[in-house]
């Protein structure tokens, strides 16, 4: 008997990205007189990674620490300076269109038409991916009610609701084309406790009924604690430790009493907020 083999849902290979400083060639250092590579932030510090399929798997980071960056690299956001980035077997650079067909991603800067209501905003993205109208409006009310949404808010405009549930509409978005991979940047930043469990709630839900694989970027160690299979620490662009919750744990303590907060400051030296948001250093390199 053949033994098939399982692709990996995403691998990551040398993974690098650098941003430069605005207004300057990343051609500078190939020309005469030049004084070697410009000044930038270093984001990623060729990164090595594999998501198994059906995982949840949580990178968890402070801010500032490079994860922002790996998922908007897998989202095919951004391209990387060197490294692959493989999705289902998918080359995301040389096959883009295809890659983007299979994943959806929620971030914290959830961008919609706040004078339209969460059912507008829906069927809109439903046009989007061609999805049938009739069946669309039936999911849709399915999603929103499972984040603990009722159907009378459905169709009020986005902007009469709470930042909290304007986050629950962004992840209903990405919920209604059922991906295969849903990545997930810091979902639950700023919503209230309630909120919170209903969207992990329904992380948890969406991975049993339909197989998706998660990748859920996060500074927040009880629910990567929850909610993953494994975890990737990463600290200034680096992979510092991967492992399940409970292995990680037993770095510190081998009765794994302790919390992954503490292995993390153990294992880089800092908590999780010692460090400026992503896009703060990354201006800061621009002006520098």
């Amino acid at each position: 008997m053949i033994e098939r083999i399982v692709e990996p849902a995403v691998t990551l290979r040398g993974l690098y990205k650098r941003f430069q400083p605005e207004g300057i060639s990343p051609w500078r250092r190939f020309w005469p007189g030049s004084d070697g590579p410009p000044r930038g932030l270093v984001a990623l510090d060729y990164v090595d990674l594999e998501v198994q399929r059906g995982e949840i798997f949580g990178v968890l980071g402070a801010n500032g620490s490079g994860k922002s960056t790996l998922i908007r690299l897998v989202a095919t956001l951004l391209l990387p300076d060197d490294g692959e980035i493989r999705v289902f077997g998918h080359d995301a650079v040389a096959e883009e269109i295809a890659v983007k067909r299979m994943m959806n991603r929620v971030s914290v800067e959830a961008a919609f038409f706040k004078k339209l209501s969460p059912m507008e905003n829906l069927l809109y993205a439903a046009r989007l991916y061609d999805l049938d109208p009739g069946a669309a409006r039936l999911r849709i009310v399915e999603i929103l009610g499972g984040l603990g949404i009722n159907e009378k808010r459905v169709f009020e405009p986005l902007e009469h609701m709470s930042r909290g549930m304007q986050q629950k509409v962004a992840i209903a978005r990405a919920l209604l084309t059922s991906p295969v991979l849903l990545l997930l940047d810091e979902p639950t930043t700023g919503l209230d406790p309630r909120s919170k469990r209903e969207v992990q709630e329904f992380v948890l839900q969406m991975r049993e009924q339909h197989d998706t694989t998660v990748v859920l970027t996060t500074h927040d160690m009880e629910e990567a604690d929850r909610l993953c299979d494994r975890i990737a620490m990463i600290a200034d662009g680096r992979i510092i430790a991967q492992d399940t919750p409970a292995g990680l744990k037993r770095l510190l303590s081998p009765d794994g009493n302790v919390s992954l907060e503490d292995v993390f400051m153990e294992l880089t030296g800092h908590g999780l907020e010692d460090e400026p948001a992503e896009d703060a250093r990354i201006l800061i390199a621009n002006t520098t």
